[in-house]
Formats: structure tokens, C-alpha cells, sequence
């Protein structure tokens, strides 16, 4: 969907899904052609996780990049989950997609946020060479400042428990980039005061890292109408504007040196528009729905095909197959959705399009996906419902490859299981151990006995919600069994369980 910001400029909104973790984003076009690109990094307790975009930004006459963080359900400063840095990888995957598309190179590039959008600033334009960096009061003690103040995120990134090591090596990630030289050449604006409770903690023990830096600005506001973290950024936004009109315009000021121009009025906007069109909710259309599962290309038995996905803003999916209807669900309030078909699939090779209507019965493009039925899945006993074998597709299982994916007898797909123990059982014919993974992570492994049959707990209270376990089997050569997705829900969980849930 494409809205307009109090002050009248054109949004569009979009999620590339490219990359291991979906990202959310908005983007505005520049005025008058100019040819330079914002990426806006969101601060905590901010609308819809996206920082700066109340119309304040209205002004600056670049184009405008906001990055939404909210990753399942929870913000991440854009840099991990489990201590897993796909996420970072994600988003500067599509930094670099709408630079490309724009026809910039990261000298034309301004990261730009405060607090935590402030610290992801800092690392995402050290790390990838951008120019220009605008940090406002950020956090350079990133493990540290999450463990004491905002736990659950804490749990996010770092793990179950927040380890220690993990919180260690989370804080030295800004401090250790800077202290390499990272990014020397960029213009960094850091902004801060010691009316911020964090100064003396998070941003003053730093400041010396900086020594050598080319364009290094530290805009130390002190005043008593400064009474903390946030009014320091309120304070400066003329000041701040100011900055970034100068950047956009192809100037770096040292606090006085102000250039008109570095404008293109004429430029061919076709490849932006392409990548804009392929990934964004146009005005008038809904936002392709995302399917989950099955996945594209998977070999599943032919009563073991359920569909999940997520459809925000739309109220139901309907799906389609060589233009016949097969069904139509709804679309929870958090946007997902499921489905399954009454009946057992031809053998045989399907295309499946799901399609999101919303509550204006407008509806988006088509999502499709390919996968193959087989006979029934193996292991599995006469009047037991087959379960989902296979979550890759046919091109990604090895040549010669025979070993089955573990037959999971409890819990049941989509079981509601009260309490937070959950234990699995099977059996994994032919195989040494079965191992099991939540968003890529390795839980762990437990053996498989002589006849066939295992049994695995995880030793740790579940978190109440939904999750899905992949499940796998490995021979005694070492060799890996294609993965059995395992969803289901746990109900009355008590607080500080393990967070996997999808």
C-alpha cells in the first residue's frame, strides 16, 4: 500500500524475502532528482518499529529508506537472532539492492537513526563502507544495554539465558569495529550529552576510538532543558536536518561547509521502480502472501500436504491450482494462515497459487508453489496419517541419498500441548541418531536404538505459542536425511521458556 506522511510525500511499503529473514520496509522517492539514499534504523518504542517517520524527515530531499525492526515478532537492532547474523545479512542485502536499483555507490549512502537505530547506524555503515553515518545517543554496549534493559530481546539475540559469553561478544562488536578502522574514510556525526543517563556508560568511554577518523563530528549538547535520553534527539532536529539536507546534497560538513546541488532530474528511475514493483504493496493491491510451507520444490507424502503462510493486512488466502479453486482461509489478526485438503493429492507434480484478499475484497499477485506427491511416507503404519517427509526440494537431496526422514509419532502436527514439557518419540529406521533444529538452530540429538525407535527431551520449559521442529535422521557415514517439519503449539507456558517460537 502506498500512504502519504503527514506532510504529503508518497510512501510505499514493501518486504523483500529474498533473504533468510523477511524485511519489512518503507521508501519514498527523492525530490527533484536527487541523487542520494537515507537508511533510516529505528529506535525502541517507536510506531510500527519504524524510526523517524511521523513526516519529520519530509524536508530532507533524498530518497528515504525506513527499515522496520521486527523479526518474529521481536526487535534485534537489525544484527541477530541466537547470536545468528543472518538477520544483519538480510537487511544489508536489501541496503544494497535498492542502491544498486538507484544507481548509487555507498558514497551516496546516509545510515541514520538514534538509540538502538543510532548503534545499528554506526555498525551497518563501519561495516559496509557507507559515507555518511548520523549516530544519535547510541548504545556502544549493545549485550550489556539489552541484559539490563530490555530482557526479552536480550533472550532474542543472545539465547536462552543470555549468556554471559554471548553478552560479551555482543558488546564488543561496535568497540571492536572502530578500534580496526573500519570505515575510516566515512563522515561519522555522533551526537550525545551528559544529560543522557547513558553517556557516561555507553558513549563517553568510546569517544577516543575515533582518533584518526577523517570527518569525525561529536555534537556534545549540554542544556537543562535537556532532561534525557530522548530530548537529546529533540533538542537537535533542527540541527540534525540541517546534517542530513547537507549530505543529501553531496556535501560533508565540518559544521559550516554547505553545498547546493548533486541533483538528476532526468534520470532513469526504471530500475528502482522494478525492484519497488516486485516487492512493495502498491495503492490498490494487497501484499503477496507468504507460504511457509510446503516448501518450493518439497517431496511430500500425498495425505501430508498442509499449507502455512502470513498474509498481513489481508483477512483470507485463496488458492488455486490450473485455475481451479481448492480453498479459501482465513487470516488470523497476527496474519497467519493454514490450510489442508480434505482429501489425498494425485501423485504426481502441483503448482499452487495462493492469493490475499483484503477486507476491501481487493486482492494481491499470485504466490506459487511447486512441490511433488509421493506414495505414503515411509515407516509411517495402516490408518496413520502421513506426515510431511521432505521440506527441501528434489534438486536439493544428494545423489544416492536413500535415508528417510524420521517418522515423528508424537507430538502430533499441530497438537496443543498444555504445559511447557514437550517430549518427541519416533522412529528413524536405519539411522544412528535423530537430531532436531528450530530456525536453523541445532537443538540437539538423541541416539535411535536397535529397532528403529527414539525418544528426545529437551530438558528446558517451552515458551507458550506456536513452533515448528525439524526433524532429521543420521546414518552411521554420517549422511543427512531430509528434514520432517514438526508444527505445533504449547499452551500455559511459564514465563523465561526457550523462545522458538515461529
Amino acid at each position: 500500500m502506498s500512504t502519504a506522511p503527514p506532510k504529503g510525500r508518497r510512501l510505499i511499503h514493501g518486504i523483500d524475502t529474498s533473504g533468510a529473514h523477511p524485511v519489512e520496509y518503507r521508501f519514498t522517492h527523492a525530490k527533484g532528482g536527487n541523487r542520494h539514499l537515507v537508511v533510516v534504523f529505528a529506535n525502541f518504542a517507536v510506531t510500527d518499529d519504524y524510526g523517524w517517520s511521523n513526516g519529520v524527515l519530509d524536508p530532507v530531499r533524498a530518497n528515504i529508506l525506513w527499515i522496520r525492526d521486527r523479526f518474529h515478532g521481536m526487535n534485534s537492532y537489525y544484527l541477530c537472532r541466537d547470536m545468528d547474523f543472518s538477520l544483519e545479512q538480510s537487511v544489508a542485502a536489501v541496503i544494497g539492492k535498492v542502491m544498486t536499483a538507484l544507481d548509487l555507490t555507498p558514497d551516496d549512502v546516509t545510515v541514520w537513526g538514534g538509540s538502538k537505530g543510532g548503534s545499528a547506524a554506526l555498525y551497518f555503515g563501519l561495516r559496509y563502507g557507507f559515507r555518511n553515518i548520523v549516530s544519535i545517543v547510541p548504545q556502544f554496549l549493545i549485550g550489556t544495554y539489552v541484559r539490563q534493559k530490555h530482557p526479552k530481546v536480550a533472550r532474542f539475540m543472545l539465547g536462552e539465558g543470555v549468556p554471559g559469553h554471548n553478552v560479551r561478544a555482543l558488546d564488543a562488536l561496535l568497540p571492536d569495529l572502530v578500534r580496526s578502522g573500519a570505515g575510516r574514510r566515512a563522515n561519522v556525526y555522533l551526537l550525545s550529552s551528559p544529560q543522557d543517563e547513558q553517556y557516561a556508560e555507553q558513549v563517553e568511554p568510546f569517544l577516543g576510538l575515533f582518533q584518526g577518523y577523517e570527518n569525525f563530528n561529536f555534537v556534545f549538547s549540554e542544556s537543562p532543558y535537556i532532561t534525557d535520553h530522548t530530548q537529546v534527539t529533540r533538542r537537535n532536529v533542527p540541527l540534525l536536518m540541517g546534517i542530513l539536507n547537507c549530505l543529501a546534497d553531496g556535501a560533508a560538513p565540518r559544521f559550516g561547509l554547505v553545498r547546493n546541488g548533486y541533483e538528476q532530474p532526468e534520470r532513469d528511475t526504471s530500475a528502482i521502480d522494478a525492484y519497488l514493483s516486485a516487492t512493495s504493496q502498491q495503492q490498490g493491491q494487497v501484499a503477496p502472501p507468504i507460504v511457509l510451507a510446503p516448501a518450493s520444490g518439497a517431496r511430500l507424502p500425498r495425505d501430508g500436504v498442509r499449507f502455512e503462510g502470513t498474509a498481513q493486512g489481508a483477512v483470507r488466502v485463496s488458492l488455486w491450482e490450473n485455475g481451479k479453486f481448492l480453498g479459501s482461509p482465513s487470516v488470523a489478526p497476527d496474519g497467519t494462515w493454514s490450510w489442508q485438503l480434505s482429501r489425498a493429492w494425485s501423485k504426481g507434480r502441483h503448482v499452487v497459487k495462493a492469493v490475499a484478499w483484503n477486507a476491501d475484497k481487493q486482492h494481491s499477485r499470485g504466490t506459487e508453489v511447486p512441490f511433488v506427491t509421493t506414495e505414503a511416507a515411509v515407516g509411517t503404519e495402516p490408518g496413520t496419517p502421513a506426515r510431511p517427509a521432505a521440506t527441501g526440494g528434489a534438486d536439493d537431496v544428494p545423489a544416492g541419498v536413500t535415508l528417510p526422514a524420521p517418522d515423528v509419532r508424537s507430538p502430533e502436527s499441530y497438537e496443543q500441548i498444555p504445559g511447557s514439557a514437550v517430549r518427541f518419540t519416533g522412529l528413524a529406521p536405519g539411522a544412528a541418531q535423530v537430531g532436531f533444529r528450530a530456525g536453523g538452530t541445532l537443538l540437539g540429538t538423541t541416539p535411535v536404538a536397535a529397532d528403529g525407535r527414539w525418544t528426545w527431551d529437551s530438558g528446558w520449559s517451552w515458551q507458550e505459542g506456536r513452533h515448528t521442529v525439524e526433524v532429521f535422521a543420521v546414518d552411521t557415514a554420517g549422511t543427512e536425511s531430509t528434514a520432517a517439519p514438526v508444527p505445533f503449539a504449547v499452551l500455559n507456558t511459564p514465563a523465561g521458556a526457550r523462545p522458538f517460537g515461529h
